[in-house]
């Protein structure tokens, strides 16, 4: 079986933006004009392709990353006759909200390029801004479409300005809108100096013609300026410019996509998916600027074994190298694991390697998926992004490969949880499909995680907020017929240190028989923040908040007890100090101890180790540390004194306020402590006109009034 599309024909791209900037409804519109369905689902009626669990549809909400293939040639005829001029598009459309900012991070990593969807009233949101840094930290070339200039209160020239003023002063205007609000018909193409209508029940017809007349002057001053920022790109196009002569439309092109591929420039798009006007336009941009697999640079990674540097180019030719960025249970096929090609090919049947665990995997099937339709086929090639069916240790961010040229990719880093809430099944039959069904949920979600506190035996699980756990929680129920009383959310809180101190622990038990002796001497002092690529010494462990330094000379303690001195310091720092909180951010250095020739053990050291661990946190000035969260609260104007009081009184750190449309704007930091239920408050402060959103900021220092009442009720 050979490639039926060439590599230079594939774009790989997302579409992103925050809650409700209609990103679901442009990825119907993409569906229905690539041909892809036959009938446009819309989220208000709950039949969307891309929103196809029940959560979504009841509320009309984008929960999961979607990946849909189609095809799409320019809109002139002749190369919708000729299948040889069609596009291969492998689209993920990803969530707005930001309980589920995994998979718009996590979506990032694998794809080439996005289109970033604003709303034509709000210009750029909160969410917008979260996902517009990932695609900054991907690197990821962008296309931003201005959306819903059919809406009262509509306006491309404020949306634009906050695009330069939040986000990037690299955006430019690629088009003009003809009219907004009721009276928005298309829009002028400011390159091709046209005019562009849409006709047909579903705007299927793009009508070409001339500017209307009141917008051609306003179109030849922003196409000056268009030109401008395109031939300062190339330096024989800017030479040529300055002596008067201007590149033809199709170097202009030329010249755009090159810049856009480094993200020197972001196009601007306009239009309004709703009433299907724009979006055929932003699809040939996909075309035109938006890279294939060979316009980026080669892939990089580790040798597993040596740690040295690899490349991987975009070729079929060259060794299979993949990453797994996804997991999905599906009712039908059972565990997909979504991955991303970037070299070589891979044949349904064979095998795999996973260079992350260094284990073998045998691929039965493979699916290409129209969102929740599947497309079974026999081989994948570089560029695609595909499904494998029953894949059964391979987990998120894993890298799979040949076994003959193993490489290891970066893995995706994701945010921590910050909410977490108790669950208990309700009877026996039920706890066990819950351990199978959290296990399962934790799988396929990489910010959700599950432990049990030891001292109740009760199931803790975390996430990225209230609604985040509130699906889990439904889902758990739907999918696996697990029925679960659920607690009050609580704040994922941590503890540190804000000193240093010293302490020895000795651990002697004499009874009968063989005894216990263990005995060691730490420092403990403050994590430094680690710097990447740092070399780390031999004698250094370190994970992400915990680092061990171990000092000991002249066998003081036997080296085959290390280990559990160290693992001593783990489990004492995941029970925590004041209120048993995990503990982070923690150097420990071993400098001294002893050893008994006989009664010596392992056991015995890692109660040694916890008891001086202890005594050492009492004195390095122990805190506890709570999730600050950024919040935007956006009101009515009438109601601004009553919202920044209210948040003032919530310990809240107002930053600022602007003016958005008709509405105020504020911009704080706040307790995630004091938010739970806020969204309630705010409607019935607002008269139900309020909005706000809320994503995690940074862990912070809890005053010690606050901090005694929560170890008051810990105990």
């Amino acid at each position: 079986m050979n490639r039926d599309y060439p590599l230079e024909k594939v774009r790989n791209f997302g579409i992103i933006a925050h809650i409700d900037a209609g990103k679901t409804t442009t990825s119907e519109r993409v569906l229905f004009y690539t041909g892809s369905q036959h009938k446009i689902g819309e989220v208000h009626e709950g039949e969307t392709t891309t929103d196809w669990m029940e959560q979504e549809r009841e509320r009309g909400i984008t929960i999961t990353a979607a990946a849909i293939t189609c095809f799409w040639s320019k809109t002139a005829e002749e190369d919708k006759k000729d299948s040889s001029k069609k596009f291969r598009f492998n689209i993920i459309d990803t969530p707005g909200h930001i309980d589920f900012t995994a998979e718009v991070k996590r979506s990032m990593r694998v794809l080439d390029g996005a289109i970033v969807v604003f709303d034509g009233v709000s210009g750029v949101e909160p969410q917008s801004e979260t996902n517009w840094r990932y695609a900054d930290e991907a690197n990821v070339p962008r296309v931003c479409f201005i959306n819903k200039l059919d809406r009262t209160g509509a306006s491309f020239e404020r949306s634009y300005a906050s695009i330069l003023d939040r986000l990037s002063a690299k955006a430019i205007r690629m088009q003009i809108p003809i009219g907004e609000e009721s009276a928005h018909e298309g829009m002028v193409d400011l390159l091709t100096m046209k005019g562009y209508t849409f006709s047909g029940n579903m705007g299927q017809d793009v009508i070409e013609g001339e500017i209307p007349a009141n917008l051609l002057e306003e179109a030849k001053k922003y196409r000056a300026a268009l030109v401008e920022r395109i031939v300062e790109q190339d330096d024989a196009a800017m030479s040529a410019y300055l002596e008067g002569k201007e590149p033809s439309v199709d170097e202009l092109k030329k010249i755009l996509r090159k810049a856009v591929i480094v993200n020197e420039i972001f196009p601007v798009y306009c239009g309004s998916a709703l009433k299907n006007k724009g979006v055929q336009l932003v699809l040939d941009a996909v075309v035109d600027y938006l890279p294939s697999p060979l316009d980026l640079p080669p892939t990089t990674g580790k040798n597993p074994n040596t740690g040295e540097p690899i490349e991987r180019h975009a070729s079929d030719d060259e060794p299979f190298c993949a990453l797994a960025f996804k997991l999905q249970t599906d009712p039908f096929v059972g565990a997909l694991t979504f991955f991303r090609v970037y070299s070589g090919t891979l044949t349904a049947g064979s095998y795999i390697y996973n260079s992350t665990t260094g284990t073998k995997e045998r691929v039965g099937r493979i699916v290409r998926l129209q969102a929740n339709k599947r497309e079974e086929v026999e081989k994948v090639f570089t560029g695609e992004i595909a499904a494998a069916v029953g894949l059964k240790d391979t987990k998120t961010s894993h890298t799979l490969c040949d076994e003959a040229s193993p490489i290891v990719l970066e893995e995706i880093k994701f945010p921590e949880p910050v909410v977490s809430l108790r669950i208990e099944p309700k009877t026996k039959a039920d706890q066990e499909k819950m351990g199978v069904a959290l296990r399962k949920l934790a799988d396929e979600d990489p910010t959700f995680r599950i432990k049990t506190d030891e001292e109740t035996g009760e199931t803790i699980i975390s996430g990225m907020g209230e609604l985040h756990l509130e699906i889990l929680v439904d889902r758990m129920k739907r999918e696996f017929n697990v029925v679960a009383d659920v607690g009050k959310p609580q704040v994922a809180y941590r503890e540190t240190i804000l000193g240093s101190g010293e302490a020895e622990g000795k651990y002697i038990k004499q009874t009968g028989g063989r005894g216990q002796y263990g005995h060691v001497k730490i420092r403990m002092k403050k994590m430094e923040p680690v710097v990447e690529g740092e070399k780390i010494s031999k004698n250094i462990t370190r994970e992400d908040h915990f680092e061990f330094i171990n000092n000991i000379k002249g066998g003081a303690i036997p080296q085959e007890y290390i280990p559990a001195v160290e693992k001593g310091m783990r489990e004492a720092m995941s029970r925590g100090h004041l209120a048993g909180f995990p503990m982070v951010d923690v150097s420990i250095d071993l400098y001294d101890g002893s050893f008994h020739d006989v009664d010596s053990s392992e056991i015995a050291f890692k109660i040694a180790a916890s008891m001086a661990f202890k005594e050492a946190a009492q004195r390095a000035k122990p805190v506890i540390l709570e999730p600050i969260m950024r919040v935007e609260v956006i009101v009515p104007d009438k109601f601004m004194g009553d919202i920044t009081g209210n948040l003032s009184g919530k310990r809240a750190q107002i930053e600022g306020m602007e003016e958005r449309g008709m509405n105020k704007v504020v911009n704080a930091k706040v307790p995630l402590s004091e938010m739970f239920g806020y969204t309630t408050t705010l409607r019935s402060m607002t008269e139900g006109r309020g909005s706000m959103t809320m994503e995690f900021d940074h862990y912070d220092t809890v005053p010690n009034n606050v901090a005694a009442t929560i170890i008051e009720s810990r105990k």
